[in-house]
């Protein structure tokens, strides 16, 4: 006799933050869609129309993303961030937390 099928489990989409390349739950991370408009905003719904990338939660992959050398957030949307776009990203980071918290409980 065959084994019962139960519901299939649900489907959890999975991306990858473009600052530190770590995969993770899509909810568990920010998106920043740059507009068809040409603007880059935070996308907390994670619904708005245009390209987008995700960032963790943590202000490190932020500070890497939106001020570092390599400008990954930049390349990842194809654009140049504008100077207005750039700082409303840093305000916005500047209320994340310092670490992740897998780093919290290793010290």
């Amino acid at each position: 006799m065959p084994a019962a099928k139960g519901p299939r489990p649900r489907h959890v989409p999975r991306r990858t933050c473009v600052a530190c390349r770590e995969g993770s739950f899509k909810r568990e991370l920010v998106r920043i869609v740059r507009t068809p408009e040409g603007r880059v905003l935070v996308d907390e719904t994670g619904k708005r129309p245009g390209r987008g990338a995700y960032l963790c939660r943590c202000s490190k992959c932020w500070q890497a993303a939106v001020g570092g050398k390599r400008d990954p957030l930049s390349h990842a949307l194809k654009t140049t961030l504008a100077d207005a776009d750039r700082e409303a990203l840093r305000t916005f980071a500047e209320a994340l937390p310092d670490d992740t918290p897998e780093e919290g409980l290793e010290n």
